[in-house]
């Protein structure tokens, strides 16, 4: 059984990239705590889905990353873009901040709210009321910017992880460059965060280990060095990721809609294929755990909510406002195995490329530096 990699919260982890980015900014009272070039000006390219081992393994597709002085991070728990994003934007780890999963209970009411699409009438101001450090950055009067796709500047997620940052909406590769060039340069000292989620797509779409998942890292790394062309020369770029992905075939897919033992007591199934919340009847969590368990044996993890909290799977501190928002029983997949549910999350069940739990090819993640 693959060993779950622990997240590296407080000092190796994509929550201490910002903190390190402001306090690289001179900004009073952040520390830097990887120990980022000192620069007035930053930017911060986020490539969706780009994982450490997948850059190891196909690094001849991607020459000028893997020309970049690298070090690893981890990305938090569960590894999925909008638990990964909030952190990066607050510094926080998923346990303070409380976006939990690809999608995870609203407690008040008993649904679902995917994180991504922010289909459910949760106010993201209340769901995360810490500030994010570009408030603090912008506070100390460093133009601060986002740019990412233009339906982005209305989403909840955007408001949870990036609000103190002014959007720039950039649908293609131009618009990006473009807004990314003016931004660099506002000001007497500038942070400006790129997101591109094109790896990530293809990855699903096709798988990780496919042809077409090389050919769009040549694509993300042509993009990279654009990005680096467009800053000014005392500007540092960083490059890093949220998570990484494994492929799994379909013969290693179990379908908890197919098999009424696995839902018999679960109400609500939440999280994503590799790391699944699940919601139980009052009483039956100790039933739950035992089914799956049985099921699934060494393929995965499966714990209660207060045996994975106090595993720090979340951070140091689970808020008590976040912890309802987390499964009754959570079960990490460890081995090449996919929870998925046909019927419930339809739109999961075909996928490839999968994330979300503690393997060392979903949590580690790249941290690149160019400093001119």
């Amino acid at each position: 059984m693959i060993q779950p990699m622990s997240p590296q919260y407080g000092g190796g982890s994509l929550a201490d990239v910002l903190p390190s980015v402001a306090g690289a900014l001179s900004v009073p009272g952040e520390t830097n705590l990887l120990g980022l070039p000192p620069a007035s000006r930053y930017a911060v390219l986020l490539l969706d889905g780009l994982g450490w081992n997948l850059l190891q393994r196909y690094g001849d597709a991607a020459p000028y990353l893997s020309s970049l002085t690298p070090r690893s991070l981890t990305a938090g728990v569960p590894s999925t873009t909008a638990v990964s994003l909030t952190s990066l934007g607050t510094g926080l780890p998923p346990g303070a901040h409380g976006i939990v999963g690809y999608t995870s209970i609203v407690p008040e009411t008993g649904a679902l709210l995917n994180a991504l699409s922010w289909d459910a009438p949760v106010d993201p101001r209340r769901w995360q009321p810490h500030g994010t450090v570009f408030d603090r950055v912008a506070a100390a009067g460093v133009a601060t910017r986002n740019v990412s796709k233009a339906r982005f500047d209305t989403s909840g997620l955007t408001a949870a992880a990036f609000r103190g940052s002014a959007h720039r909406g950039a649908d293609t590769v131009e618009d990006r460059l473009d807004a990314t060039r003016f931004a660099s340069r506002e000001g007497q000292s500038s942070l400006v965060y790129v997101y591109d989620s094109q790896l990530d797509y293809i990855g699903h779409q096709q798988g990780c280990d496919s042809w077409q998942w090389q050919k769009e890292l040549g694509a993300a790394d042509t993009f990279a060095q654009q990005v680096r062309s467009a800053l000014p020369r005392d500007a540092v770029l960083l490059v890093v990721a949220d998570h990484g992905m494994i492929d799994v075939a379909p013969e290693h897919r179990v379908d908890l809609d197919a098999e009424p033992a696995l839902t018999e007591a679960v109400t609500l199934i939440g999280g994503e294929s590799r790391f699944r919340h699940l919601y139980c009847v009052p009483g039956a969590e100790a039933d739950v755990l035992a089914v799956y368990r049985e099921r699934l044996g060494e393929k995965a993890l499966v714990l209660s909510r207060s045996e994975a909290i106090a595993r720090g799977w979340f951070g140091p501190v689970v808020e008590d406002r976040v912890s309802p928002r987390l499964g009754d029983v959570i079960v990490a997949a460890l081995g090449p195995v996919a929870l998925v549910a046909s019927r419930r999350h339809a739109h999961e069940a075909d996928l490839i490329g999968l994330h979300g739990s503690l393997t060392p090819d979903e949590m580690e993640i790249p941290l690149l530096v160019d400093a001119g």
